[in-house]
């Protein structure tokens, strides 16, 4: 925070200059309406600097003034105007330097985000980052371009009126700064009681966020199992919570204005108790009580906005320990300075060498000492229990291996770059993502240099050409947000499409034909193998037809292999996969 403050130092100095400026004039005015009611109503001797009583005795003194009674409004009216210029260069500095900022800051955050593994993704809740990303972050744009220069123009308020409460009664100053012990002392306990408390209700406002995204980013299932009375109990709970945590947040700060009020308020009666004796007996003048009362209300304005500065710097703060504690979570896959090319002399494409992962904070591994090798140009099949998309989520390297080694294209997978990866590897995930644009777009996330032509081939390889080539744009048709206005087979096809768009070495399915009928599922295995002969697929499935012309398919039992081979072979000597298929070909017909 206080690298993107420097990186602002010179609009954070204007608007400086422009509070101490304010400050100043703030405090002139009281000095010249003192003089006004002592010198030209009064009788008393002028007080003022020389550099204004000479002019003024040049034309003619107290005499002058009484007869051109608009001379020192009009004074008082241009350091009101000034007093507005000065004001407008510190709001508009201070917004320029919190805007850069909160700009800077929400960048940082989402190019972090990006960069974080899977692991954490996996744990994290998107609504809860969402709000890291905008809520807090604007809380704290909110506290840079106000509150940094209030509390500023406090301090300096409060200093220099009591510097000059000082010389017209030293009693009266005393008996004012007694006043500020307790008021500290108060502040003290609010800040430690309101700081824990602002953290547990924004950690609460994060929950409900991420309850309320949950919700409505599954809202068709919600309403497929007609869970919408629990859903909406479960929305009811939450913001209770949050209610609750917000109201006891309210009472305790709804205590800091009328307290600040009674305390400062109790400076001013006494100030005039102690003016009325010091009067009567000569000791001050009506202005100078004047004055006093004066610096005394300032006083009790900048406290009472203290007071709320307070409420604004403690949510401010708990604000940035959410963002710095996202930013100070460090990635834990780190890629190499000088990394290394695929070996081109290598008929390996992928090999894995006693690999086992256990995700963190699990209790079990999720992948156990798995070891084969698959060269290029041919289909391995994944099939089995758990750990399938745990294995080949290794091979673009999401995760990495806590034992042993894989080995990409004759290299170590560590040594490569992440560019590397993303250029040998394709990854069609389970959950089919589209984003919000039109199927040009989505397509060239696989190669953003990409022809029409090589567009429309891959569309064809992934059996997707016919219903783009019949919407009314064509590669150019709209795409909502998560795809939701095309059929799950269709979305499938484009994610299938997107991948192969980038010419990958290595394809990974995983899982993303499970939305296709079986003609269409046989039609896109055909179109599989007119691969260029290099090409190593990886196919995810439970259905071993789509398996069964695969140069090797491995069968996972709780992230265990429990066998490699061939369809046939494995029909013989693996029961995990004589059961899956039995159980999908009863009849013994490989036609289901």
């Amino acid at each position: 925070m206080l690298s993107l403050i420097g990186q602002n130092w010179t609009h954070f100095l204007w608007a400086l200059i422009a509070t101490i400026m304010m400050v100043i004039i703030g405090f002139l005015t009281p000095l010249l309406l003192s003089e006004i009611v002592d010198s030209i109503l009064g009788s008393e001797p002028f007080t003022m600097p020389d550099f204004l009583m000479n002019p003024i005795n040049a034309l003619g003194g107290r005499d002058f003034l009484r007869q051109n009674l608009w001379i020192p409004a009009l004074a008082l009216i241009l350091m009101n105007v000034v007093n507005g210029v000065f004001t407008f260069i510190k709001g508009r500095s201070s917004a320029i330097a919190s805007e850069n900022i909160a700009r800077k800051l929400r960048n940082d955050l989402y190019r972090h985000l990006q960069h974080l593994p899977f692991a954490y993704h996996v744990k994290a809740r998107a609504g809860e980052l969402i709000q890291r990303c905008t809520s807090d972050v604007d809380t704290i744009r909110r506290f840079l371009a106000v509150q940094v220069m209030e509390v500023v123009n406090t301090v300096l308020m409060v200093v220099i009126a009591m510097s000059i409460l000082l010389p017209r009664s030293v009693p009266i100053t005393l008996y004012s700064l007694i006043l500020v012990p307790p008021l500290f002392c108060f502040a003290t306990w609010f800040f430690k009681m309101v700081h824990k408390s602002f953290e547990v209700a924004d950690e609460a406002d994060g929950v409900l966020n991420a309850v309320l995204q949950e919700n409505l980013s599954g809202v068709r299932v919600v309403r497929a199992f007609g869970r919408e009375d629990a859903e909406e109990e479960n929305f009811v709970r939450q913001n209770g919570s949050l209610n609750a945590m917000q109201l006891k947040v309210g009472r305790i700060a709804a205590l800091m204005n009328p307290l600040t009020y009674v305390v400062v308020n109790l400076g001013i009666i006494g100030i005039l108790y102690f003016g009325a004796n010091k009067i009567g007996s000569g000791a001050l003048l009506s202005g100078d009580v004047v004055a006093l009362v004066n610096y005394m209300s300032q006083i009790l304005v900048e406290l009472v906005k203290l007071a709320n500065l307070v409420v604004l710097l403690t949510r401010a703060i708990a604000s940035m320990g959410r963002v710095s504690q996202v930013l100070d979570t460090p990635s834990t896959m780190a890629f190499p300075e000088k990394p290394v090319s695929a070996d081109a002399a290598s008929d390996v494409a992928v090999a894995f060498d006693h690999v086992s992962l256990r995700y963190q904070g699990a209790g079990a591994e999720s992948l156990s000492n798995v070891t084969f090798t698959a060269k290029k140009g041919q289909t391995i099949g994944v099939i089995g229990g758990a750990g399938k998309t745990t294995l080949v989520s290794l091979i673009p390297r999401f995760y990495d291996a806590t034992k042993g080694q894989v080995t990409l294209l004759g290299q170590p997978i560590t040594a490569y770059s992440k560019e590397e990866l993303n250029r040998h590897v394709a990854v069609v995930m389970q959950k089919v993502q589209l984003f919000k644009g039109t199927i040009r777009s989505n397509l060239l996330w696989g190669n953003e240099n990409a022809t029409d032509e090589e567009l429309w081939h891959a569309l064809s390889i992934a059996q997707s050409e016919d219903f783009v080539r019949q919407k009314p744009g064509k590669l150019d048709d709209p795409v909502e947000q998560g795809g939701r206005n095309l059929s799950g087979g269709q979305r499938q096809r484009l994610t299938i499409a997107r991948a192969l768009v980038g010419h990958p070495d290595i394809l990974i399915l995983d899982d993303s034909a499970s939305a296709l009928d079986y003609a269409t599922d046989a039609a896109l295995r055909k179109a599989l193998r007119t691969l260029p002969a290099e090409t190593t697929l990886f196919i995810v499935s439970q259905r071993t037809s789509s398996l069964r012309h695969a140069d090797q398919i491995i069968v996972l039992d709780d992230g265990h292999v429990v066998g490699i081979g061939k369809h046939d072979t494995l029909m013989q000597t693996c029961e995990v996969y004589r059961e899956i298929h039995e159980s999908q070909f009863r009849k013994g017909s490989d036609v289901q």
